[in-house]
């Protein structure tokens, strides 16, 4: 889907970005340039971006959440 029509950037595009390493909004906009021109789409790239960066931070916590063991006595 279109998130900036002024730019032709998808949500696609935001979500290969931050699985490229952007982490910040504005990172987004050097990478992209969404939300650069008229500034329509502002909160919809970011809704788009804070779902995938949450999205990668949950993925993440669980590949690093630590292993319990129980031993019994």
């Amino acid at each position: 889907m279109f998130v900036c029509l002024c730019k032709a950037v998808t949500d696609h595009d935001i979500h290969s970005a931050v699985e490229g390493g952007v982490s910040s909004f504005e990172e987004l906009q050097d990478h992209t340039d969404v939300s650069t021109s008229c500034g329509q789409c502002a909160c919809e790239a970011r809704s788009v971006f804070d779902e995938k960066i949450a999205l990668e931070a949950s993925k993440h916590a669980s590949y690093n959440a630590p292993s319990i063991v129980l031993q019994s006595s």
